[in-house]
């Protein structure tokens, strides 16, 4: 009897995982990336209290856009790659044009024309989705006329990059249009782009870095770049911030000083702890051992995707998928690196950690999309 009821529990345990799978099929969900962007994003709202000086409406605020970007994810998810590909056409020129309304109707802060408010919204960044669409429809093109581009197909790319981010450096953005060029470029590299080119267009950057630094950059950019090469050259001034960061990054230890008890950012010598410079807020309160974990879970996000891109079924998807993830790389990359002192500071927030309403939005729509592939293979496998 013994055996016989050990013999009927294995195909009950095998139906359960059967149904627990089907479930996830029918969501369209990858539970893994779902998992790890909950932990992350869970973990970036526990900073941000500690961060905004214990307040709980930015707590609260970020909350209902991390709510409304989990449930845009959510839906993205639902769409088939062929739908998303057909409609990235009318979004790009969406983009364009949210981008010109920017130019003459933006609202301004900080010397900056960034946001748009248009009645019954909230104020949002437009600059946010060409983050996403650019990459996005650079793979497509990619994928409809071949890999591994010629010229002609090169300057087709770089036509579709480059007039958003010349629309971005109007505004002024700096950070934004390197970050779009760099998701661009990046699917453009996976697109088999030639070694070739590639060397041929660092000689051009190197060649044409004086006439940016001349005639592109404005008097602050220039000012970012020299702080970083000497952050001490004007400590109660353009160096406060790094050297702030870099002072609460170091005094954190291995340990921390615990949640809600470091000094840099709770006595305000941290300036803008709850955006840009929330990691140093991390590094202090939770010490080396906290900032290896976020690294860790980011590794194990931006590894669960890679595995997404290298199994989905065409061009697109894993161009896409691929571009998605490793822009999300460069992300963390830049804003590791400029609070650190090893990157000039470009304004970049952390993803999923830092405050801001619409670029969590957009990163989770991204996401969506990473689902929108992985499930798209279940479904053909299924």
């Amino acid at each position: 009897m013994k055996g016989a009821d050990y013999v009927r529990e294995i195909p009950d345990s095998a139906a359960s995982f059967g149904r627990r799978e089907s479930l996830w099929r029918r969501l369209h969900i990858d539970p893994w990336v779902l998992a790890l962007l909950l932990i992350v994003s869970g973990g970036g709202l526990v900073v941000l209290y500690s961060a905004s000086s214990r307040d709980v409406s930015a707590v609260l605020r970020q909350a209902s856009f991390l709510s409304a970007g989990l449930i845009t994810m959510l839906l993205v998810a639902q769409l088939r790659a062929t739908t998303i590909r057909r409609w990235l056409p009318w979004v790009y020129v969406a983009g364009l044009v949210l981008l010109i309304a920017t130019e003459f109707v933006g609202v301004g802060a900080k010397g900056a024309q960034r946001w748009l408010a248009l009645p019954g919204l909230p104020r949002f960044q437009p600059s946010e989705l060409s983050k996403l669409v650019v990459p996005l429809s650079v793979a497509s093109y990619l994928a409809a006329t071949g890999l591994r581009p010629s010229l002609k197909q090169i300057l087709v790319c770089l036509l579709l990059i480059l007039t958003p981010v010349l629309l971005v450096l109007m505004q002024p953005d700096l950070g934004t249009s390197i970050l779009i060029t760099g998701a661009g470029i990046i699917v453009l590299f996976l697109g088999g782009l030639s070694w070739g080119y590639v060397a041929a267009v660092l000689m051009a950057m190197s060649i044409a870095a004086p006439l940016m630094w001349n005639y592109v950059l404005y008097d602050y950019q220039k000012q970012r770049v020299l702080t970083l090469l000497d952050p001490e050259s004007d400590r109660l001034g353009a160096g406060w911030n790094i050297i702030q960061s870099k002072t609460a990054i170091g005094s954190g230890g291995m340990d921390g000083k615990g949640w809600l008890s470091g000094t840099q950012s709770h006595l305000d010598f941290l300036p803008e702890g709850h955006t840009d410079f929330i990691i140093a807020v991390l590094s202090e309160e939770f010490g080396f051992r906290g900032v290896v974990l976020l690294l860790a879970l980011y590794v194990l996000l931006i590894g669960r995707c890679l595995v997404i891109a290298v199994n989905a079924q065409d061009s697109f998807s894993r161009l896409s998928v691929a571009g998605i993830t490793l822009t999300f790389f460069v992300y963390i990359c830049v804003n590791m690196g400029m609070v650190s002192g090893l990157l000039p500071v470009v304004g970049v927030p952390l993803p999923l950690i830092s405050q801001g309403g619409t670029s969590i939005i957009s990163l989770l729509v991204g996401f969506g999309i990473v689902m929108s592939v992985a499930t798209e293979r279940r479904r053909m496998h299924g």
